[in-house]
């Protein structure tokens, strides 16, 4: 890369967007680091380690309650009354209670039972399982039902088999309403799983095949279970919304210019193409499913390359992709964005975000987001001190033509940065001044020249008005009399206008 990139900080190896573990897979900082496979495995080693200790400790309470229970008869049967005893033993339950209530909770959310023990409060109350399973669903939600039945069709018995699979696994997530966003997604990670380990034996490895069926599972699934796993109230996902959407507010200032992106937006094409990006990563929100919200990250990045393409004319690199993507987001600013990321991150096929493009995209705007979180005043070649100016709006870049130097636009003289791309947007607003000042001058010199026309149109006026004055006009009215009427030559007179001779 060149040093003008790796000088403002925006330079990424393509070894930084693999797995830590070194398994050739794209990496998530949600993971992280880690590609889905590894998190997947050290989760569930976190998990099993951690059910184990539970179930270790519950073993451990399970055998003093034994002991002091023994202890407690023992001594309740050498003295009849059996206060003394009742005391310890009391605050031994109590005690081994909360200590069970605290550490055996991993427990019993993991191996909950399904919808059938659902509460009868809940069910009095009129509460329906899941608002995306109810009879009440969307018209959204009713197509991709039938699509899904449409589809699993033309499968004939394993369709009837996936289709029962998924309805009881929905049916199931309706109960699960105590879990974290993290183990619900553990949830529908090993439903993809169970259900693509069985589609392999069935298509007798058609990976092809396979990854068909389970578009169309994850299609169905999430689309019916959007609305509760999305954004849910259990995390922080919508405070991190708030933090990018006002760090994105915040570097307004920052231009096209100060990323070094390769993309010259006066060219048509190239201005028609970073567009279509600023409206697919914004189109990311309207949809339900992951691999939906993935096509469109797909289709923005795309975009961005053929604008670099069109501007370099030559192919765009990896390296020219990175700051032209952070300078769309930052221009589009798209709406949930990080509960877009981590919706994406917990209930995708986990295969689209290992390999392909689609995970590479991904990748890359986990990598643009991290950056804009972090970017600072060494990424921008300014002081920290212009920077902070920057960022609160106390100043704003300005131009010393003199020196042809970048100034802070809150001294006279100032620091002087140089910077030629500065220098050159500086330039072009300075054009863009004298060309509002140009044509102020022909909008005033416009309206002189109609005032003169006014003027000259009156001033004729009033002549004309004075030559009437004194010259006036007599018009003298002339009789004819009915003799002289008959000496007229009738011949003479033009035929419409001829006595007509009537005889005897």
């Amino acid at each position: 890369m060149s040093q003008r990139t790796e000088r403002r900080g925006i330079h990424v190896d393509q070894s930084d967007l693999l797995c830590k573990k070194g398994c050739g897979y794209y990496g998530n900082a949600a993971w992280q680091g880690l590609c889905s496979k590894c998190w997947r495995e050290e989760y569930q080693r976190v998990r099993q380690k951690q059910i184990q200790d539970d179930w270790a400790l519950a073993e451990k309470l399970q055998r003093e309650e034994e002991e002091a229970y023994a202890s407690s008869h023992a001594v309740h049967s050498q003295s009849p009354a059996g206060h003394a005893s009742l005391a310890p033993f009391s605050k031994f339950e109590e005690k081994k209670t909360n200590e069970k209530t605290r550490k055996v909770t991993t427990v019993k959310k993991f191996f909950s039972p399904s919808s059938r023990t659902a509460s009868k409060k809940e069910t009095q109350d009129g509460k329906t399982p899941s608002p995306s399973i109810s009879r009440h669903a969307s018209f959204d939600t009713d197509q991709v039902s039938k699509d899904f039945v449409e589809f699993l069709k033309n499968l004939h018995k394993p369709g009837r088999e996936i289709h029962k699979q998924c309805r009881a696994f929905l049916v199931n997530m309706s109960s699960k309403k105590d879990l974290s966003a993290d183990e619900l997604s553990e949830c529908v990670q090993d439903f993809y799983q169970s259900l693509a380990d069985r589609l392999m034996s069935h298509f007798k490895g058609s990976s092809e095949s396979v990854e068909q069926v389970m578009d169309q599972v994850e299609k169905y699934i999430m689309t019916r279970l959007y609305k509760s796993v999305f954004c849910p109230e259990t995390t922080d996902d919508e405070k991190k919304d708030l933090s990018t959407q006002n760090r994105i507010r915040a570097l307004h200032w920052v231009t096209i210019q100060m990323l070094c992106v390769s993309m010259d937006e006066e060219i048509p094409e190239v201005s028609e193409n970073v567009v279509k990006a600023i409206t697919d990563i914004i189109e990311m929100d309207s949809k339900r499913v992951p691999r939906d919200k993935l096509v469109c990250i797909t289709r923005c990045s795309k975009h961005i390359f053929s604008a670099i393409r069109i501007t370099k004319n030559e192919p765009a690199s990896a390296d020219d992709f990175l700051p032209a993507l952070i300078y769309i987001v930052l221009k589009a600013n798209p709406p949930r964005l990080q509960s877009n990321i981590q919706y994406i991150t917990r209930f995708c096929n986990p295969s689209r975000l290992m390999t392909g493009e689609d995970g590479y995209y991904f990748t890359n705007l986990c990598c643009a987001v991290a950056f804009i979180e972090k970017l600072d005043a060494q990424s921008l070649n300014l002081s920290p001190e212009e920077f902070e100016r920057y960022m609160s709006g106390q100043a704003s870049p300005r131009f010393n033509s003199s020196e042809g130097d970048w100034v802070d636009g809150t001294q006279g003289v100032g620091v002087t940065v140089t910077n030629p791309v500065l220098a050159q947007l500086n330039h072009n607003l300075e054009l863009l001044s004298g060309l509002c000042r140009q044509q102020e001058a022909v909008m005033e010199a416009a309206q002189s020249l109609q005032a003169d026309l006014l003027s000259w149109s009156e001033g004729v006026q009033r002549e004309v008005h004075g030559i009437l004055e004194k010259y006036p006009l007599e018009i003298k009215s002339s009789k004819v009399s009915a003799i002289d009427a008959n000496n007229v030559d009738n011949e003479n007179l033009p035929s419409p206008i001829k006595p007509q001779v009537f005889a005897g």
